[in-house]
């Protein structure tokens, strides 16, 4: 609970997370509002789901809010980051998480459908959130009253370093390009008080399985992993919410993988 002290003398902290209305994104708006943060919960069509992560955090003393948005679409990004701007004020932290996966296939199977979606989704809806995010952040911009510094979290996958044959490499390519995104970005800004890493998570219990096709994955990949289980939503939480916070204050350019020894 966050208690009516903590509120009166700590400036609170604006955080928007893509994709928040399950999973990953959900578990880490939960722990993030309940460390402080002022929460913005993008969701692309199950509002249902945003607005029961909304209620959490408000039940427990937090603030959230939840914000329609397809972020691969530049139009929605705009609206996004301008709603967050006018209800809960500026960012200082995102963590850019939206993202999906597709059936399994070989790439001689691929679709250019799918492959434009995977890209826009999984990369295109990175860059442009991050590029509306340092607008906010650098110290460049403190002219136009902002440029107070901050910290984006990429969220990337184990699948980039994997490949992920016969099953998405259209997804783990995708990955791969986050990991490299991650690099150049926290290093294009490293001197404008914006710090840029990325968590790689490993098989996770989430319904991500579910959307590609394969509810069970977690579950059944259990006992082939070095800690013979699947990892939790929470646990990757937990490493997102620590790279935004000012204990992770020297850690710029780094991707951490949540995989368990995988």
């Amino acid at each position: 609970m966050l208690t009516a002290s903590y509120k009166m003398h700590i400036m609170p902290k604006t955080l928007l997370i893509t994709g928040a209305s399950r999973g990953i994104g959900a578990a880490t708006a939960l722990l993030a509002a309940s460390q402080g943060w002022q929460v913005a919960v993008n969701y692309l069509g199950n509002s249902l789901a945003a607005d029961g992560v909304v209620r959490q955090i408000r039940a427990a003393g937090g603030v959230a809010i939840a914000v329609q948005g397809d972020m691969g679409i530049e139009a929605d990004v705009l609206r996004v980051f301008e709603t967050v701007d006018a209800k809960l004020g500026r960012v200082s932290g995102l963590v850019n998480n939206a993202g999906v996966v597709d059936l399994a296939q070989r790439v001689d199977e691929m679709s250019l459908a799918r492959l434009e979606r995977m890209w826009r989704t999984n990369i295109t809806s990175s860059f442009l959130c991050a590029r509306e995010a340092v607008r906010r952040m650098s110290t460049r911009y403190q002219s136009e009253g902002g440029g107070e510094g901050g910290a984006i979290v990429n969220v990337s996958s184990v699948a980039a370093r994997l490949g992920s044959p016969a099953q998405y490499v259209d997804y783990a390519a995708s990955k791969a390009a986050i990991d490299t995104f991650t690099v150049g970005l926290a290093k294009e800004v490293a001197a404008e008080g914006i710090r840029v890493n990325a968590v790689r998570p490993g098989i996770i219990d989430t319904e991500i399985h579910a959307s590609g096709g394969d509810p069970d994955r977690a579950s059944r990949m259990a006992s082939q992993l070095p800690m013979n289980r699947a990892g939790s939503a929470n646990e990757v939480a937990q490493s997102i919410v620590w790279l935004l916070s000012s204990q992770a204050s020297y850690v710029t350019g780094s991707v951490l993988d949540v995989a368990g020894g995988r």
